[in-house]
């Protein structure tokens, strides 16, 4: 039962060290003839010496420390462990830590080792330590002090044991240990040591009327004391505590409080007001999805979705949450009142862009039609949608499709039924596409979708490497609004992005969904064109730089998948960029 494992390395050590490691192995294997400052001291030349970083350090000597409770320690596990600990403050720097780590392996300890005269002697000996502890003989934090009280399960009984030790040296300050506690524990909260304070009480069953002191915590922003002490209580502080919440706009954690003890009976209108908000939080993030399955199917919370739906003019969410909850009594009933809800902003529409209709590509033929239709192409749009995860820790869901604008037309690639029926066919057409170094490729957040594909498609050699790339949000860097906020500052007119995470994987699409999709792809050519024909926009002062995209033409750019050493990513020369568009 070596420490070499854990804490040093022998062969990191002088001769002297290691000999003091050898006495420190064998005295740990047998603690019956190692006094408690002893077996400290060792402790401590095991830490002092061992190679390792601290955290490391710590959990072995800690494990060693839970080992060597097994080799009998005079005259016995616990009553030793409580002279260790009577006599640690004087080793100084090293007194906290070391108290923490005994005193945790002898909880460990304890929860296994079966009662004895040790274990039932060492509760009046924590007591006496903790005695001596508030009394100012003994120096130990106050966390120490409940670790030490938790740990030795110290009642009331045992510190009226220990205080008879007091009355015999006619120290009669406290006439019971109920008040002697009571007195540390007002010091504790005097000092703002709220959580400690709570800690005790509840270990040593005292209550009080407690409406102050929970106040007092909430005044010093000690929530998780403040609910701590509540729920020691009982019902009637937690809902004193939850009114106190709703009355400083706290609502969130009046919910979780609600939530956790379950008040919602108590609270209806509290907890309807939580997830409303709650609700409303995730439909400006436009987590639709997410937020229909928080309502669990409660009728009152599906109608407030609706109302949300309908603001945000995603008339096709209200239709399907009418149809699925059978809500089309209530819609009847609010029409005249949602139709007022319905957003007056103007947003962008896919045909003020393109000419043509979109086209959904989704076997060998189109796909084929698209690529060549594409390759004749100098500049395209591209963009990419998948299912959002709500599942933290999850892996993320498959792109499911991949937008490919021209100035006529756009494209919408099925990428998970083209790589099921003819993975061959779409990885040699997007090859066509994403490494030509005559096509300008436009994104906006390209590293994001870039890497979006490698994990979807990692069998795929066209997501691996990519030619004549330009990222529009380079170009702007706008810190709100994202590519909405740059199309209405460009063009006029911003994005409806209120589909953004809907359900890309379902089909079909529905028409909402394709337009939104093909939206994003269309934009970045017309916001290209813009910063081609304008490269002053109205922004820059005058006597800035103008804006040279051209500078911003990243080729050759390898997938980050991978990480490679030297450069993933070069400009492409001026000379390239100026021939390739000379007859632009």
């Amino acid at each position: 039962m070596g420490l070499e494992e854990g804490v040093p390395n022998l062969h990191d050590l002088k001769e002297k060290d290691h000999q003091t490691l050898t006495l420190s192995v064998h005295a740990f294997s047998d603690l019956t003839y190692v006094s408690p400052i002893v077996f400290l001291y060792l402790l401590k030349e095991c830490y002092i010496h061992g190679s390792c970083k601290a955290t490391k350090k710590f959990r072995a000597l800690q494990q060693q420390v839970y080992q060597a409770l097994y080799n009998s320690p005079q005259p016995g596990p616990a009553t030793f462990v409580i002279q260790c600990l009577h006599v640690l403050p004087i080793f100084g720097l090293y007194s906290e830590g070391f108290s923490h780590l005994i005193v945790s392996a002898i909880r460990r300890f304890l929860k296994l080792a079966p009662s004895s005269e040790d274990t039932l002697q060492s509760k009046v000996l924590a007591a006496n330590l903790f005695v001596d502890t508030v009394g100012g003989l003994v120096d130990h934090d106050e966390r120490i002090v409940v670790k030490i009280l938790e740990g030795f399960d110290v009642k009331l009984i045992h510190i009226e044991e220990a205080m008879h030790r007091l009355k015999a040296q006619n120290d009669n300050r406290f006439d019971t240990a109920k008040t002697f506690v009571e007195q540390y524990i007002f010091k504790l909260v005097e000092s703002q040591s709220y959580m400690t304070a709570v800690t005790l009480l509840e270990h040593f069953s005292i209550r009080q009327s407690g409406q102050s002191f929970l106040l007092k915590m909430i005044e010093n922003k000690e929530l998780r004391a403040a609910e701590k002490w509540a729920t020691f209580m009982g019902k009637p502080m937690l809902c004193l505590l939850v009114k106190e919440y709703v009355d400083r706009n706290m609502l969130k954690h009046a919910y979780e409080i609600i939530k956790k003890n379950n008040l919602k009976e108590e609270f209806p209108d509290v907890y309807h007001k939580c997830k409303e908000r709650s609700l409303k939080n995730l439909a400006e993030k436009t987590l639709w999805d997410l937020a229909e399955a928080k309502t669990h199917g409660d009728r009152q919370l599906l109608e407030y979705l609706v109302y949300l739906a309908m603001e945000a003019g995603y008339s096709e969410k209200v239709d399907e949450l009418c149809d699925r909850y059978s809500l089309e009594g209530f819609l009847k009933g609010k029409e005249a009142e949602l139709e007022a809800c319905l957003p007056h902003d103007r947003y962008l529409q896919l045909d003020e862009l393109v000419v043509d209709d979109l086209g959904w590509v989704d076997e060998v033929d189109r796909l084929c039609d698209a690529t060549s239709h594409i390759e004749g192409c100098k500049v395209v749009g591209i963009d990419c949608e998948w299912k959002p995860n709500y599942e933290k820790g999850s892996k993320p869901n498959k792109v499911s499709i991949m937008q490919i604008a021209s100035e006529e037309k756009v494209f919408i690639f099925d990428l998970i039924k083209l790589f099921e029926d003819v993975p061959d066919v779409l990885d040699n057409c997007l090859i066509r596409i994403l490494q030509s170094p005559r096509i300008l490729k436009l994104g906006y957040n390209f590293q994001c979708d870039i890497k979006q594909l490698a994990h979807s498609y990692g069998e795929l050699k066209c997501f691996k490497h990519y030619e004549m790339l330009l990222d529009i949000q380079n170009l702007f860097r706008e810190p709100r609004g994202g590519l909405s906020g740059l199309a209405k500052k460009i063009l006029g007119v911003g994005l409806n992005k209120m589909r953004r995470n809907s359900n890309w994987e379902q089909r079909p699409l529905s028409r909402n969904q394709l337009e939104y999709a093909a939206l994003d792809a269309a934009v970045l050519v017309h916001i290209f064109h813009h910063i081609h024909n304008h490269p002053q926009p109205a922004s820059v002062p005058e006597g800035h730089d103008k804006i040279e995209w051209k500078s911003y033409i990243v080729s050759h750019m390898d997938n980050p998948k991978k990480p490679k050493k030297g450069p993933k990513s070069k400009k492409a020369s001026e000379g390239e960029i100026d021939q390739h568009w000379q007859k632009s």
